[in-house]
């Protein structure tokens, strides 16, 4: 399998189904509880990981900007959705928002966004064709499976440059956004199904460029081969380590709420 540029950072260079394996204890412990402590624990833990994964704090919040909006969203949307409960802070009317239904959204919001934020550490210093190596050498899935999952990881980067391209090409034929609001929301959709007609077209050739070069028609041989190193147990220590003080800070505080009760 070709590689892509390879990541020189400390956590680059380890195994990628280590990284997996470690996020997925991560993950475990954030959706058992429903509470704003562990979350906290988790977010506090991804920024002290930057140095190791060679992320500028910079770097790192142009990409979780969207996703903390999101959650400042899903904070308001509970609050004033979720059932009354404790003291009312804002009366809006149609709605309250209570000390219960904030606290509510509060928990909910930083969990989401503490959700997000080991996967985009993880997924920013893997390269996919490590993944999909490690996936189909130590994990056993079916070569077909990993080389769709390989195709749409590259595919992905592909969309987001010629988003731009498209972007860019409109504007050329005076295409741009015009009228306000109406206008811009008007030049985006079309912009997106350009896009949509692009994607189907890569989806497409890539299928047929696969099928005939006989991908997932039989074993396959490996150009390197995948395994866990002594290097890479720290990893999964480090994310079994993240995940047990997120549920202990979560206990001691007395915030832990387990979430199928």
């Amino acid at each position: 399998m070709l590689r892509g540029a390879k990541d020189q950072s400390w956590l680059g260079r380890r195994n990628a189904l280590a990284k997996l394996i470690a996020l997925v204890l991560v993950t475990c412990a954030l959706v058992m509880t429903i509470d704003w402590v562990s979350s906290a624990v988790v977010i506090l833990a991804s920024f002290l990981l930057l140095p190791a994964a060679g992320i500028r704090i910079s770097t790192f919040l142009g990409r979780i900007w969207p996703f903390a909006v999101g959650a400042v969203v899903a904070v308001w949307g509970t609050a004033i959705a979720g059932d009354e409960s404790g003291r009312v802070l804002l009366d809006l009317g149609f709605t309250t928002v209570s000390e219960g239904s904030l606290a509510l959204g509060a928990a909910l919001g930083t969990r989401a966004f503490a959700i997000v934020l080991p996967s985009v550490i993880v997924f920013s210093t893997t390269d996919p064709t490590d993944l999909a190596d490690s996936l189909a050498q130590q994990l056993r899935l079916p070569s077909r499976f990993v080389l769709g999952a390989l195709a749409a990881m590259r595919l992905l980067g592909l969309l987001a440059q010629h988003w731009t391209t498209l972007g860019h090409a409109r504007r050329a034929r005076g295409l741009g956004a015009r009228g306000g609001a109406g206008g811009r929301l008007r030049a985006t959709l079309s912009q997106a199904f350009g896009l949509l007609v692009q994607a189907i077209r890569m989806a497409t050739r890539l299928a047929v460029t696969m099928e005939s070069r006989g991908f997932g028609a039989g074993p396959r041989t490996w150009a390197r081969p995948a395994g866990f190193t002594a290097a890479d147990a720290p990893v999964i220590l480090v994310g079994a380590f993240i995940a047990a003080a997120a549920v202990g800070a979560a206990m001691a505080a007395g915030a832990w709420n387990f979430v199928w009760t």
